[in-house]
């Protein structure tokens, strides 16, 4: 039994609960197959951290900087970029990129994109001597204290 009414110009529509009674497979059978697989809810944010070659001009991070933010948000898998110059001369890591990606499966496309696969040959390789890459799970909603 199904209930809708309109309030100005939003139709709201009520069911009644799903009891476990009424379905006719058992209910601990429904929760396994509607459950996403995790690979495919997990909002990803990938930050690397570069060491730069010693011949790399502060003229050469800002092209760096321009090209990532140009190249890689081509690829519909990126949500977005943030990379950026390191401010404390003495930091060991001058430069960062940081992508968010909807989930593992997006970010294992990325990674095999031509866009970011050629990116990483003329832009990071020629530049960099050190990576460090840090990749984290962002859950919205949720404490990560207590997940």
């Amino acid at each position: 039994m199904r209930r809708q009414f309109k309030k100005s110009s939003l139709l709201v529509s009520i069911q009644p609960p799903i009891s476990r009674h009424s379905l006719s497979v058992p209910f601990s059978h429904l929760r396994g197959s509607l459950e996403t697989p995790i690979s495919f809810t997990l909002m990803v944010h990938h930050i690397v951290l570069y060491k730069l070659k010693p011949e790399v001009t502060p003229a050469r991070v800002e092209a760096m900087m321009m090209n990532a933010r140009m190249q890689l948000l081509k690829i519909p898998e990126v949500l977005s970029i943030k990379c950026g110059k390191r401010i404390d001369p003495e930091a060991p890591w001058p430069f960062f990129i940081a992508i968010d990606f909807e989930s593992m499966d997006k970010y294992a496309i990325f990674r095999e994109d031509s866009i970011f696969v050629k990116f990483v040959e003329e832009v990071i390789k020629p530049n960099t001597e050190d990576s460090l890459t840090l990749d984290f799970e962002m859950d919205p909603g949720k404490d990560v204290r207590f997940s």
